[in-house]
């Protein structure tokens, strides 16, 4: 499972930086990394880009995976280059931002944009798996969620759009419940697909969540 992210564009990342002049720029050495958002590579082309529009970069650093416990480790060796900085910007997801934000009094400017928890289908192509939804149907359907393999996100089987197994938001795109029929089929639990899911109640995980483990 990874975050999958995108950059913030140009534009918006200098808006953000409006009134600090000195950076300390960090990327994310695992999901950043895989998604190409905030790797080496790209946060060496971030450092030409605000150099570029007059910012100076007091340092940089590539932390192994910015949203863990090594964040307060890895920015402790490169104290006198953060020292020097009026900011972190972040190449990381969301998470990682408020890690290094939380450990370090300066400011923490996301580049980024955490858009989707997901797998790699392929090298390069990811696509959503879980929408954190608190409550969990897969069990009736096959392994395969509906509510993020579904552009509209059905509970109870396909709307009437769907033709020849394909969605009709996306006709390149396999209709979610064909795929979850077809698997329940081959199961042979096609009666599961009879059971009525009620509407999901947003109140099973309110924000914000917490969760304590006994």
């Amino acid at each position: 499972m990874k975050s999958i992210t995108r950059q913030k564009p140009l534009e918006e990342i200098t808006k953000q930086l409006e009134g600090i002049e000195r950076l300390y720029l960090v990327g994310c050495g695992t999901c950043a990394t895989m998604t190409k958002t905030g790797g080496k590579d790209e946060v060496l082309a971030m450092k030409e880009r605000l150099q570029g529009a007059g910012k100076m970069i007091t340092g940089w650093t590539v932390i192994p995976t910015a949203c863990d416990t090594m964040t307060e480790a890895s920015l402790a060796e490169n104290n006198g280059a953060i020292q020097s900085a009026d900011c972190f910007l972040v190449m990381s997801c969301a998470l990682g931002v408020q890690k290094i934000a939380s450990y370090n009094g300066k400011p923490a400017i996301p580049a980024l944009d955490t858009l989707f928890i997901g797998v790699e289908d392929s090298p390069g192509l990811f696509h959503e798996v879980c929408d954190q939804c608190g409550h969990c149907v897969l069990g009736y359907t096959a392994g395969i969620c509906p509510i993020t393999a579904c552009h509209k996100g059905l509970l109870n089987g396909p709307c009437g759009g769907t033709n020849n197994g394909k969605c009709e938001v996306d006709k390149n795109r396999d209709c979610a419940w064909t795929l979850i029929y077809d698997r329940l089929k081959a199961q042979g639990r096609l009666d599961l697909m009879k059971k009525y899911q009620p509407p999901r109640n947003s109140q099973i995980a309110p924000r914000p969540r917490v969760t304590r483990v006994a």
